[in-house]
């Protein structure tokens, strides 16, 4: 049981306004400041903030606050100490509190200055104390409560909500439950003991893979985010000592990653690292294989030839005859399952498809579930066009492209350039010369099963494809 005493008395209610979404690239135009402690309201501030960039169109209509009302500010670095001052000692409190808390150490890196402190998102507040409701953002909190905001989309006006709603919780809310939730949030992104302090705080907001690595530096597991502080922060957060994630958790002693300009680097990298790291915690490398797939073929049965298939080690086909294959499976059983599943659907007969031995009939047909192309009552090359109708949903896709392709993620912090070579991940790049090296490659590795599902499932998604083709003798980066 949590006690009341378990909640904090030192906090500081914060919003900011920005210039965009992206704490990487866009900036404060406004912050606001309410602080509390021990219940007593000690000081309320704000600032405009010169972005030293455009505010745009739409972000003006939105806050009111244009470009000329800032171009006389204070720009952030010359406010920095004032405002790290302020928060300094608190825990810091605002709705969403992960886009305000990112924008304000970004702010502070670019000014020198280090800042951590422990996060309230009063979003994950409303949601986990009300959960009821379906809506949590800040209006909708306003609503329910009854508060009212003088200034509402200006900082200090919405720092200032964020306090009264809070002192409602506190006159409204048992202080056991309370403080049952507010400690649950604040352990959110607790990372052991044994691992850097400020791990949490340099964990990136945006995705990535990443690495855990055990005593000896042995890699324990390799993972992806579109998130990264949220991903790897998950994996400590599990309370129950038998769980995998606790195990993992209690072995890890070092964390690295890389961040990737989208979700599609993130899963071309975790599947690269998979592959050739091997780390002990990842299911995919207990398979010596890289998966089965079904191979058809002519054969012959007592009433004429026929068109067999077999289940076949995907590492074991050239790619050529790869494309004529139907399906991906993780193992021979799986593969063996899904035929079986498709022969009972369409009355298939088993025996003809290579999957039974002995004379005389198969035995779904003893039970009228194959049409008797075992027993010559249905012709052969009428079970065989049944047969590839009903595969032609798993055939292997071909390459759909010439040849060696760059396929290019972007987002306002940068551009990934993936290389790929008929379903095979060959790196990626960022920069002219380590595209053209990419570019002249040898791509002589097997088909890739993990990549073939990604980049279809990725070129079912995004069917304007962004991509170089480079056959061309000049790759522009950008």
């Amino acid at each position: 049981m949590v006690a009341a005493e378990d909640l904090p008395q030192d906090l500081v209610f914060v919003d900011l306004e920005t210039t965009g979404g992206s704490a990487a690239y866009d900036r404060i135009t406004e912050v606001g400041l309410v602080r509390v402690t021990n219940g007593e309201l000690i000081e309320e501030w704000s600032s405009l903030v010169n972005p030293e960039r455009p505010i745009p169109a739409y972000i003006e209509a939105f806050t009111g606050i244009s470009n000329q009302m800032v171009a006389g500010a204070p720009r952030f670095a010359e406010i920095a100490a004032v405002v790290r001052q302020k928060l300094q000692g608190a825990v810091f409190v605002a709705h969403n509190a992960r886009f305000d808390y990112s924008f304000l150490r970004s702010e502070f890196l670019k000014s020198d200055r280090n800042f951590s402190a422990q996060i309230l998102c009063t979003v994950k507040l409303s949601r986990r104390l009300f959960p009821e409701y379906a809506r949590h953002n800040l209006d909708a909190v306003m609503e329910r409560n009854g508060l009212t905001c003088g200034a509402r989309h200006r900082a200090l006006g919405d720092a200032k909500v964020l306090h009264d709603f809070w002192r409602k919780l506190r006159r409204e809310v048992a202080e056991p439950r309370l403080a049952a939730a507010v400690q649950a949030i604040l352990g959110a992104h607790k990372l052991p003991a044994h691992l850097p302090p400020g791990l949490a705080d340099d964990l990136p907001e945006g995705p990535g893979v990443y690495r855990f690595f055990g005593e000896d530096n042995t890699l324990l597991y390799v993972g992806k985010s579109n998130a990264l502080r949220t991903g790897v922060c998950s994996h400590f957060a599990a309370k129950d000592a038998e769980s995998k994630d606790r195990r993992l958790a209690d072995q890890v002693r070092r964390v690295d990653w890389v961040e990737t300009f989208g979700e599609l680097g993130a899963m071309l990298h975790e599947a690269e690292w998979i592959k050739t790291l091997k780390p002990l915690y990842n299911r995919r490398t207990k398979s010596k294989a890289q998966g089965y797939t079904l191979r058809a073929g002519a054969s012959r049965t007592p009433n004429g030839p026929a068109y067999a298939v077999e289940s076949v080690a995907i590492d074991g086909v050239d790619l050529a005859d790869l494309m004529q294959c139907f399906g991906v499976f993780h193992s021979e059983k799986d593969a063996h399952k899904a035929l079986s599943d498709i022969a009972r659907a369409q009355q298939l007969c088993l025996k003809v498809l290579g999957f039974e031995d002995g004379a005389g009939s198969c035995v779904a047909f003893q039970f009228g579930k194959c049409r008797g192309a075992c027993m010559g009552k249905e012709p052969l090359i009428l079970h065989h066009m049944r047969l590839q109708l009903a595969l032609s949903s798993l055939k292997l896709k071909a390459w759909p492209f010439a040849g060696r392709i760059a396929l290019r993620e972007r987002n306002p912090r940068g551009t990934d350039l993936h290389v790929v070579d008929h379903w095979t991940y060959l790196g990626t790049a960022r920069t002219e010369e380590e595209l053209a090296a990419l570019g002249a490659k040898d791509s002589s590795v097997a088909f890739d099963v993990d990549v073939y599902r990604i980049l279809l499932r990725y070129f079912a998604k995004n069917t304007k494809l962004d991509w170089l083709d480079l056959q061309r003798a000049e790759w522009p980066v950008s």
